[in-house]
């Protein structure tokens, strides 16, 4: 079993900048992947960005260029550093964990992202 904790939410004017943290705790050595999603009210969940363990990335068209996840093996922690926010930004920013050999899918609690204009 994986436990994620997102924390790093809040809000910021449009243009500004925020790092979300994801701490895993559990059984980390069984995750294949780590990585970002996000949901705005009336919309669905959104892929953002991956980090494999073997540290290749991945990143949604959408916020490319702009957000850079990263992660700390030492801390087991998982980031993303988001830039040029805008309004559209606004969601809620959930961490998730894959484990392939039992095809699990682990959830953090999520944080939420408000960009004003």
């Amino acid at each position: 079993q994986v436990q994620l904790v997102e924390s790093g939410g809040g809000l910021v004017q449009a243009g500004g900048s925020l790092r979300l943290s994801c701490a895993a705790s559990g059984s980390i050595f069984t995750i294949n992947s780590m990585g970002w999603y996000r949901q705005a009210p009336g919309k669905q969940r959104e892929f953002l960005a991956l980090i494999t363990s073997g540290g290749s990335t991945n990143y949604a068209d959408s916020v490319k260029g702009r957000f850079t996840i990263s992660r700390d093996n030492a801390k087991n922690t998982v980031y993303l550093q988001m830039n040029s926010l805008k309004p559209e930004d606004t969601a809620v920013y959930y961490c998730n964990a894959v484990e392939l050999s039992r095809l699990k899918n682990y959830w953090g609690q999520g944080t939420q992202v408000t960009v004003s204009s």
